[in-house]
């Protein structure tokens, strides 16, 4: 994330918070399952893929017949898959692992990734207080999504509430989004949020 990713520390320590940030292969199966709950705040930037018409969601770490052995039964339910190379779970994975209680410590959730809405709803099931969530396709080549993040958090480190942050960010655009020219197509940013949008940090 380069620079949005200082920005999104600096936002986070000045609200009073110690960051950890996890990149690529540190992000794996066991944190997931194991670790979240830890944290007050988390952001999951991630992607999905499609195997056998099931679409699954990046976790980071690298497939081995170790963690194919250690995970059998979320591999034979088609939960978990490392077709690409890289671990990647699906709702399965994320309705039968996240259920009452598991994130009954986490205050916020960001999930920066495409179709994050399908498993949302899991983890404020699961006891996260609110969810900001992706309802559409995201593309994290260009930076666009990452820059939105970054405007949610700064919204939020200066004491908005959760509607109010995620509304300011996807407002303008929504208001403006008859473009200029009838070639251009026009761009609503797909974030909004579960649980309890006067939720502040």
């Amino acid at each position: 994330m380069g620079q949005y990713a200082k920005d999104l520390t600096y936002y986070l320590t000045h609200s009073g918070y110690s960051v950890t940030m996890l990149t690529n292969k540190q992000v794996t199966v066991n944190v997931l399952l194991t670790q979240l709950n830890n944290y007050s705040i988390v952001i999951w930037r991630t992607n999905t893929y499609t195997w056998k018409h099931i679409e699954y969601w990046y976790v980071g770490q690298l497939d081995n017949s170790g963690v194919e052995t250690q995970y059998a039964a979320d591999f034979a339910n088609g939960w978990m898959n490392g077709n690409a190379g890289i671990l990647g779970v699906s709702l399965g994975f994320f309705s039968s692992h996240f259920t009452n209680g598991t994130l009954s410590n986490v205050k916020l959730m960001i999930l920066t990734s495409t179709d994050s809405d399908a498993f949302a709803g899991f983890f404020v099931n699961a006891g996260a207080t609110t969810v900001i969530f992706a309802n559409g396709v995201v593309n994290l080549s260009f930076g666009q999504i990452d820059d939105l993040t970054d405007q949610v958090v700064a919204s939020l480190s200066m004491g908005q509430s959760v509607y109010s942050a995620v509304y300011n960010v996807v407002s303008p655009f929504a208001q403006n989004s008859n473009p200029e020219d009838p070639l251009d197509s026009s761009y609503t940013p797909p974030f909004w949020y579960a649980g309890d949008g006067t939720l502040s940090i």
